[in-house]
């Protein structure tokens, strides 16, 4: 369902990614480890062609459709949906206006709301006045209302405490499974691997991409190492197997 192929972004006038390909099939969850600082972020936000991220070189294709060169809506039309790691607050801008611009369907803003406990939150200004959880969980109530064929989802974790990942961990995998949308997300603890089903994982590191196996095994390693054998490849599903 996407495809990113040999993808070079510079930001700053600083290269951040160097020829990074991945693929996410329709129904996939892929999740992204790496340490801070080796383009993570920049991976995603180069994928809905976010100013300030140079694509050099490199093509984005969803469902087969060719999105390289095109700009933040014509992406987001064509199914790409971005949860950030650091929301904007935006004064001006109720939670529920930005809510009827992403469906018609009060009812189902209604429901989607209750169910992640932003209710409070619809007569306030966008992210105005809430703490680091409660504005994951707005941006995720966006996120759904959005429908995309993809998610993009940047450490939906940071900041939240463990019930709310939990409340969001659970909502995610329901809606994924229900609409086999696929999703690549970004983690550093992997706390929201207790609710998602990944059924694989890469690691980032220096731009690249240097590691690929199953989530937990992967950040198994992560957690008793470090980073320091995935720069080395030498995660235990990827080395010889012994007779």
């Amino acid at each position: 369902m996407l495809r990113v192929e040999h993808l070079t972004v510079e930001a700053g006038g600083r290269l951040i990614l160097n020829d990074v390909s991945l693929a996410v099939e329709k129904g996939e969850t892929v999740v992204l480890f790496g340490p801070n600082g080796s383009g993570k972020s920049t991976f995603i936000k180069a994928i809905m062609n976010l100013s300030g991220y140079d694509r050099v070189s490199g093509v984005v294709t969803l469902d087969g459709i060719a999105l390289t060169g095109e700009p933040v809506s014509v992406r987001a039309k064509a199914g790409l949906g971005i949860m950030f790691q650091h929301p904007a607050r935006i004064y001006g801008i109720k939670l529920s206006q930005m809510a009827g611009l992403l469906t018609g369907d009060p009812g189902e803003v209604a429901a989607r709301a209750e169910e992640l406990h932003v209710t409070s939150f619809l007569g306030q200004d966008l992210n105005v006045n809430l703490s680091g959880g409660e504005m994951k969980r707005v941006e995720l109530f966006q996120l759904l209302l959005q429908k995309p064929k993809m998610l993009l989802l940047d450490e939906p974790e940071s900041g939240v405490d463990v019930e709310n990942i939990s409340l969001m961990g659970t909502l995610l995998n329901d809606y994924l499974k229900r609409t086999s949308c696929g999703c690549l997300i970004i983690t550093h603890t992997g706390h929201i691997l207790d609710y998602i089903d990944a059924s694989r994982a890469c690691v980032m590191t220096e731009g690249r991409l240097s590691c690929h196996g199953r989530p937990k095994v992967i950040l198994a390693e992560i957690r008793k190492y470090g980073y320091e054998r995935c720069r080395e490849c030498r995660c235990p599903d990827m080395m010889p197997k012994k007779n």
